[in-house]
């Protein structure tokens, strides 16, 4: 039986379609509905930047305050989007328990997420808007394949359907 889902997003331009398929599943099943961000970390050259201009006090506070302000604002964000793009109301998200936005390497904050909170069923797109089309999955959805201790449903995109 299905009573948890994660809906793992990228943010991206078929974000709304996929969680079209999340919330369907939630709704046929009963489940309550999760859903997770992950922001890749600042790569190296970001941080040297950081480095040059911000003495060490500042980018300390910077690393510490400044980020769980910039996730909050992106989750919130990310209610707003999902409310502006469901086309049924704000009934749909009766089944959203929450969402979260978290800093790290995108498998593995989905795979740590899905454990954490023991859902059922794992909901991702097999491609992000700018991974290639000659490969069959981006490279998160294949390595939640790989790795997933738990179902997964993967919502094909349709760009992809036409090549």
């Amino acid at each position: 039986m299905i009573s948890s889902i994660l809906y793992a997003t990228d943010l991206g331009l078929y974000a709304p379609y996929v969680l079209q398929h999340a919330l369907q599943l939630a709704r046929a099943h009963g489940a309550q509905l999760h859903v997770i961000h992950a922001v890749e970390p600042l790569g190296l050259f970001a941080e040297s930047v950081l480095q040059t201009y911000l003495d060490d006090s500042v980018l300390d506070e910077l690393r510490e305050n400044g980020l769980s302000v910039v996730m909050s604002s992106i989750e919130e964000r990310v209610l707003e989007a999902f409310r502006d793009d469901l086309t049924e109301g704000l009934t749909d998200l009766d089944s959203l328990k929450g969402v979260r936005v978290v800093q790290g390497d995108p498998p593995q904050v989905i795979l740590q997420e899905a454990e954490v909170l023991g859902v059922d069923l794992l909901v991702i797109g097999s491609h992000s808007h700018g991974d290639s089309l000659h490969s069959s999955l981006g490279r998160t959805a294949a390595r939640l394949l790989q790795l997933s201790q738990v179902p997964v449903y993967l919502v094909p995109m349709l760009q992809h359907r036409s090549a």
